[in-house]
């Protein structure tokens, strides 16, 4: 993509390559020039814009070496543990940086919608904490250039696809911070907008073309949000353009994938930074959103060049059967001939009933830990069950702790339940620490709090113990409870084949007592939710398919050893998860 002023008035040849096709817009200031690559070798190209057959200026670009084996690059997995950041709230690694003077929103760490200064360095600073947690993937917030004059700090509306926004550093600390954690066998996982850009993007000041973005008659339309749309048999096509055309928001002008410049443009800015920062996956803001024929397009053509690659996309749906239908070879899609090629997608039923089952007391037909029981009953519509995203909360919802106002009981029996089913668990950062938020009542920016001690004047920090040495206060007690329950289930959790890999086989819960089985033919782990105000006690003889003659099982919480030729006697609420021997 080639842009300046009144750049189409000129033809374009190249001595050093092939150019197969210039492709000239309505907007006299783009030219868009396809280039043969097979054959060519990493180097400088140079590009000659002509008039008149006669040179007027020519410019450089750089085809740059990729790394021996990047196309076979392996993407995260079951077999990890996500750990959520909004790296604006994560910490400051460098205060220097917290304003810039190339963007418009300026440093108050007192707005909780402002910018407070956290940035990439901070991240770097503290991989040693989230290794040791026994997370082994990040997934950041965007971190691309946001210049919005208020609420920059999410970052969901970029104003530039290939630069770092530089309130949290460059180009060159992304890349760092995919350095470090790869030496410590972590995965760096991009959040990667393809449905809207920012109102600040300098190309959306500048169209390509007028269908570069979708546009209303009266300017702004906004989503109504209704992405059943886009499957539903029945739908009039004035609500299905409603929700995929409409804007997400003001600031966030809608882009068409449809256009086929635009959506070369996004995918080969995706390959870019694949290539570019080493990285290890993409989480996709508001996939189903997007225009889901050209959305489906990107997704193949980023698998087809890294076929070990990962994308989990945020389908944001309450209905299993409505979120299938964007996993990768759905039956469901096929109905309709739909195929997205998305490997992954985020299990919001299973959050829908974590937010509500370990308030609901007693043996009830359709409350308490039944709600899990049955969102797994549905794990037959999914293609690939073990590669969806499973959460307790995220930058987006109310804080689990929040919700059971600090019951670290509570906070153990869903997190029990994340770390031990099937799929791949994210963590929110700050949830391990019992961080609280409520953003019905006091907005986003309650759920996105600063992590205590990640700024240098905090007068504590929850990164460290309250034992170890340091200027300032560690952990509270309490934090310290939520900490050491998590770092001991997350640890023990990497060397889980059966959690991993394995088959669930589930059992009806009674009594509001949930029990289930991972297993593989080497390992089986037994899984004890009681999620009743008292004591229970479980008949061993109902399990005999999950035990399969085993004996004796050890609770990697406690480090209790449990008897299981016998009936299991089991706390109230309290969640065991046992290592079968």
């Amino acid at each position: 993509m080639c842009y300046g002023k009144n750049i189409a008035e000129h033809d374009v040849e190249s001595k050093t390559v092939t150019i197969t096709e210039a492709t000239k817009t309505e907007n006299p200031n783009y030219l868009f020039v396809t280039i043969e690559t097979k054959g060519v070798e990493p180097g400088e190209v140079i590009l000659d814009f002509t008039k008149n057959k006669k040179i007027v200026f020519s410019q450089p670009y750089e085809l740059k070496q990729r790394r021996e084996g990047s196309a076979d690059r392996k993407g995260f997995d079951s077999s990890d543990v996500m750990y959520l950041i909004m790296p604006d709230r994560f910490a400051n690694g460098n205060p220097s940086n917290d304003s810039h003077k190339d963007t418009v929103e300026k440093a108050d760490r007192s707005k909780p919608g402002g910018r407070h200064g956290g940035d990439i360095q901070g991240i770097i600073d503290h991989l040693d904490y989230l290794n040791e947690l026994g997370a082994t993937a990040i997934w950041s917030t965007p971190l691309l250039e946001d210049n919005e004059p208020i609420y920059s700090y999410h970052t969901y509306a970029q104003s530039d696809l290939y630069k770092i926004d530089p309130r949290y550093g460059t180009n060159d600390d992304y890349k760092r911070l995919a350095t470090e954690m790869h030496k410590l066998d972590m995965k760096l996982i991009m959040d990667y907008v393809t449905n809207h850009w920012g109102s600040k993007h300098w190309m959306i000041k500048d169209l390509p073309t007028k269908d570069w973005i979708h546009q209303w008659p009266e300017g702004f339309r906004r989503s109504n949000y209704r992405m059943t749309t886009q499957f539903d048999i029945n739908a009039s096509k004035i609500d299905a353009k409603g929700c995929m055309d409409g804007w997400f928001d003001t600031t966030m002008p809608d882009m068409n994938q449809s256009n086929p410049l635009l959506l070369q443009y996004i995918t080969q800015n995706a390959i870019w930074w694949i290539e570019y920062a080493d990285l290890d996956g993409f989480r996709v803001d508001t996939y189903s959103y997007n225009d889901k024929e050209g959305i489906a397009k990107w997704t193949k053509a980023i698998m087809d060049e890294y076929p070990n690659f990962n994308i989990v996309g945020e389908v944001w749906m309450h209905d299993q059967a409505q979120m299938a239908y964007w996993q990768k070879d759905s039956k469901i899609g096929a109905i309709d001939n739909f195929n997205s090629h998305l490997p992954s997608v985020m299990d919001f039923t299973l959050h829908d009933a974590i937010m509500v089952m370990f308030h609901e007391e007693g043996n009830s037909w359709d409350k308490g830990m039944i709600r899990a029981y049955e969102n797994f009953t549905n794990d037959f519509l999914y293609p690939d069950i073990n590669n969806i995203l499973l959460f307790a909360g995220n930058h987006d919802t109310n804080r689990i702790n929040e919700i059971y106002q600090s019951d670290i009981s509570k906070y153990k029996m869903a997190m029990s339940l994340i770390f031990t089913t099937r799929g791949i668990p994210q963590i929110y950062y700050g949830d391990e620490i019992g961080m609280l938020g409520n953003r019905d009542k006091k907005g986003d920016g309650d759920i996105r709090r600063d992590f205590p001690g990640g700024w240098p004047d905090d007068k504590r920090s929850a990164f460290v113990s309250e034992g170890e040495k340091q200027k300032t206060a560690g952990r509270t007690k309490d934090e310290e409870a939520f900490h050491a329950f998590t770092k001991k289930v997350l640890n023990w959790r990497k060397n889980s084949e059966a959690i991993h890999k394995g088959k669930l086989l589930q059992y009806i819960p009674f009594d509001n007592v949930y029990v289930y089985f991972r297993y593989t033919e080497k390992e089986r782990v037994m899984v004890i939710i009681n999620n009743n105000s008292e004591d229970q006690k479980l008949d061993i003889k109902r399990f005999k398919e999950g035990l399969e003659n085993h004996k004796v099982g050890k609770d990697i919480i406690t480090d209790n050893t449990i008897d299981l030729t016998e009936n299991i006697e089991i706390p109230s609420r309290t969640s065991m998860i046992l290592t079968l021997q």
